[in-house]
């Protein structure tokens, strides 16, 4: 939430564990509503993969098929703003960040991740 805030956005964060399932929410006053569900839907996607969403594009690269059918699938985010959260070697969750670009939402979850010292 600092994070945002030194940014100028209100975010919606959240964050589940490994299995996906919603741990803990905040959402800013003023934050929009649609991104609340996108936020738990970040954290729902970097959980359940292991790596940040934002490399989804470098995934699916060239396959238009991949990217149609992927984006078909609900709950799946594509863009960026989730991050996995690892203790040690071991993934324990996910985070995700909605209300900024997709760009300032990622440095929002790695903001709270290194506030966490699992950056």
């Amino acid at each position: 939430m600092a994070k945002a805030e030194a940014l100028g956005i209100r975010i919606n964060v959240a964050v589940t564990d490994a299995s996906g399932t919603l741990m803990a929410f905040l959402r800013m006053p003023g934050a929009f509503l649609h991104s609340i569900d996108i936020a738990i839907d970040k954290a729902y996607t970097a959980a359940s993969f292991g790596f940040p969403t934002s490399q989804w594009g470098g995934v699916i690269g060239d396959d238009e098929l991949l990217r149609i059918g992927l984006n078909q699938r609900a709950r799946l985010v594509l863009f960026g703003g989730g991050l996995p959260v690892v203790e040690g070697d071991e993934r324990i969750g996910g985070i995700g960040v909605s209300g900024g670009s997709a760009e300032q939402d990622e440095v929002c979850a790695a903001a709270g991740l290194a506030a966490l010292g699992l950056a």
